[in-house]
């Protein structure tokens, strides 16, 4: 009988050094998620301007293109801010929409922009969240729906944006009927945040069904 509280301890210990990993885990996951996301925008932005810094100093110097690019994008905002620098952002837009290709790429990122930062006055870059299959049948993927318009024959078709993980910012554009979505009543922000955490921040449950919106049913681990 000695060696019943022997097991007994041990098993207290199995499961309380278990209890102390899946905690650990669920704090240094999404940390570790938003150091991936991080270091990759520092070291994409930090890249464009070293080569031009190399040239300058004769080495390269890390961190400096990244402060350059922030200080340059706040310069722009300020020169946009007032009568003359919008005048001059005028000439050039003008400049710019008198060449063929450059035109058409620079009004897509410019409306896509301002629809994604919640300045355009027109509505939202993303109007709801969906699901379709993707990459292959069986397979659900979460999408945001963009825009819908109407092919040759009059028929509706859907156009949706595939966000990846962790960073929603690349992706795939994709255009789908109606009858190949699954629609969903998960806000975007929901969403964005299911997406960027890989899942981890997904809620316990969610009801979606095709043809039809379902509200989002979320429940706590404690229920």
């Amino acid at each position: 009988m000695a060696d019943k509280p022997e097991k007994e301890e041990q098993h207290w210990l199995v499961k309380n050094m278990r209890r102390n990993f899946i905690t650990g885990l669920l704090v240094t996951v999404p940390a570790a998620l938003v150091i991936i996301v991080l270091v990759w925008f520092f070291t994409t932005i930090d890249s464009v301007l070293q080569p031009i810094i190399e040239i300058f100093f004769g080495r390269t110097i890390i961190g400096l293109g990244f402060a350059i690019t922030i200080v340059l994008i706040y310069l722009a905002g300020i020169l946009a801010s007032n009568i003359v620098g919008r005048r001059l952002i005028e000439f050039g837009e003008w400049m710019v929409g008198r060449l063929p290709v450059l035109r058409q790429l620079y009004n897509a990122a410019k409306q896509a922009m301002a629809s994604i930062s919640g300045v355009s006055k027109t509505r939202a870059a993303f109007r709801e969240v969906v699901l379709v299959e993707y990459p292959r049948k069986g397979i659900r993927t979460i999408g945001f729906i963009t825009n819908e318009i109407l092919d040759a024959d009059g028929r509706k078709v859907v156009t949706v944006y595939l966000p990846t993980t962790p960073v929603p910012t690349s992706g795939w554009f994709i255009l789908v009927t109606e009858d190949q979505l699954i629609r969903t009543g998960i806000p975007v922000d929901t969403a964005m945040k299911m997406v960027i955490s890989g899942g981890i921040a997904s809620p316990m449950e969610i009801d979606a069904r095709i043809g039809g919106v379902i509200p989002l049913t979320e429940k706590s681990p404690d229920d």
